[in-house]
C-alpha cells in the first residue's frame, strides 16, 4: 500500500501543485489477453451436420460487466473536492496511463495556508470477475490494520496510516472497492506545516470512504 513520502510532502510546501503532480503511481499493466480466434475444423461437414457451432465462443470479454475505465477526474464531485481539497482545481489531473481501458487515475492536490491535502481516485479494469476478486483480496491482505466498509461496492476495505518524519506527521487512508471486475482505489492524505500535526483518523477515513462511495457510483453510471 502506497504512503505519501514525508519529504516530497515537505517540498510541497513550497511548490504543491508543481512537484506532488507529478507524484502518480507507476502505472504499468500488460494488456488484456487477446481471444484465440475460431480454429479451421477439418471435419467442419461433420460439425454442422450435428448442429454444432464454432463460429461464437465465450469470451471473457463479453461477460465483462465493466469492458473499460471511466473517466476518473469525473469520478468525485466539485462539491466534494473542494470539501476534501480545499484549494484545488475541480478539474484535476489525470495522470498518464500505458493503457487507459485497463486502468485510469486522477489526482487533486492543494496547499491551503498551511493545510495541505491529497486526493486520488484510480480505476482499474480486471479481465474477469474472478481476477478483480483476486486482486482485492490480495490487497487488503496486505493493507493490514484496516477493516471492512460496508454496502460499498461487492466488497470493501479501509485502512487509515500515519507516518511520521522529522516530526512532520501525515495520516493518510486507503479505500479499495472491487465491483463486479473492477476495482477502484481511494487514497487521502493530509498535513499541516504550521503545527506539523496531521488531520485526524476520523477525518481522513470518513474523507476517503466518501470519495470511494461517488466513484463506484460514477462506474456504474458510465457504463
Amino acid at each position: 500500500m502506497r504512503s505519501l513520502p514525508l519529504p516530497l510532502a515537505l517540498t510541497a510546501r513550497l511548490s504543491p501543485v508543481v512537484v506532488l503532480a507529478a507524484m502518480g503511481w507507476a502505472l504499468t499493466s500488460g494488456p488484456f489477453a487477446a481471444t484465440p480466434a475460431g480454429e479451421n475444423d477439418p471435419a467442419g461437414k461433420n460439425a454442422a451436420a450435428s448442429g454444432s457451432d464454432k463460429s461464437a465462443p465465450a469470451t471473457s470479454a463479453a461477460s465483462k460487466t465493466y469492458p473499460q475505465a471511466p473517466a476518473p477526474c469525473k469520478g468525485i464531485s466539485e462539491k466534494t473536492v473542494k470539501s476534501l481539497v480545499p484549494g484545488a482545481k475541480a478539474a484535476g489531473k489525470e495522470i498518464t496511463s500505458t493503457d487507459k481501458a485497463i486502468r485510469r487515475t486522477c489526482s487533486w492536490n492543494a496547499l491551503k495556508g498551511y493545510d495541505y491535502r491529497w486526493l486520488d481516485v484510480s480505476y482499474e479494469i480486471k479481465d474477469s470477475d474472478q481476477k478483480a476478486r483476486t486482486a482485492y483480496e490480495q490487497r487488503t491482505k496486505e493493507a493490514s490494520g484496516g477493516g471492512v466498509v460496508p454496502g460499498l461496492g461487492d466488497a470493501a476495505y479501509s485502512v487509515v496510516n500515519l507516518t511520521t518524519d522529522k516530526k512532520q506527521q501525515t495520516r493518510e487512508g486507503v479505500v479499495i472497492a472491487r465491483a463486479s471486475n473492477a476495482l477502484v482505489v481511494i487514497t487521502y492524505n493530509g498535513s499541516n506545516f504550521e503545527t506539523k500535526k496531521a488531520p485526524g483518523t476520523d477525518e481522513i477515513n470518513k474523507g476517503a470512504i466518501k470519495a470511494a462511495k461517488e466513484a463506484v457510483a460514477a462506474l456504474v453510471d458510465a457504463q
